[in-house]
């Protein structure tokens, strides 16, 4: 497919699909759909136990990409230090936009949510959508830079957060209350 040669995946990469996060490249395969061959890209998301099919000629309208440069995530990392922009709209709203930028696939826009989510002083809790936004963005983002360091999951979360200045014993002090 010489209009697709930008999505030269191979079998064995990890892939970011932006609805799904960080995927890996099962296999390139054939199959017949419609009467017609139609070679896909099989991407497994382990985590999510979901198997994915993407046509060659839709993977770059679908949005798959490779996993982001380190000067990329950098890039990431640098946005949770900054300081929080979070919109006076109704929560709703800023929730919609909040998955909207996990969903984009983007680094930098999950770095975003993760940095307007992030709680600084003890008296303010999450509500549970909160939290379930923040850790879906952390999941996001670890992942896709655990895939790019080549590190475990868990090596990746904490370097998210140190990068937003939490730090082991904040976590210990969340648990225990």
């Amino acid at each position: 497919m010489a209009d697709n040669d930008n999505q030269a995946f191979k079998t064995g990469d990890f892939v970011v699909y932006p609805a799904h996060g960080v995927g890996k490249i099962e296999g390139v395969l054939t199959q017949k759909i419609g009467g017609m061959e139609v070679t896909l890209y099989d991407i497994s998301f382990e985590k999510d136990r979901l198997r994915l099919k993407v046509p060659l000629f839709k993977a770059k309208e679908a949005g798959l990409r490779k996993v982001a440069s380190r000067n990329k995530l950098d890039t990431a990392l640098e946005t949770l230090g900054g300081r929080s922009r979070v919109r006076k709209i109704m929560w709703s709203r800023r929730a919609q936009e909040y998955e909207t930028k996990i969903n984009s696939g983007d680094p930098v826009l999950i770095a975003e949510v993760l940095r307007d989510l992030k709680r600084d002083d003890e008296d303010s809790e999450q509500s549970y959508s909160e939290r379930q936004i923040y850790d879906s963005a952390l999941e996001r983002l670890a992942r896709e830079v655990a895939a790019s360091r080549k590190v475990t999951e868990k090596t990746a979360i904490s370097t998210i957060e140190k990068s937003m200045g939490i730090t082991s014993s904040d976590k210990d002090e969340k648990v225990a209350a």
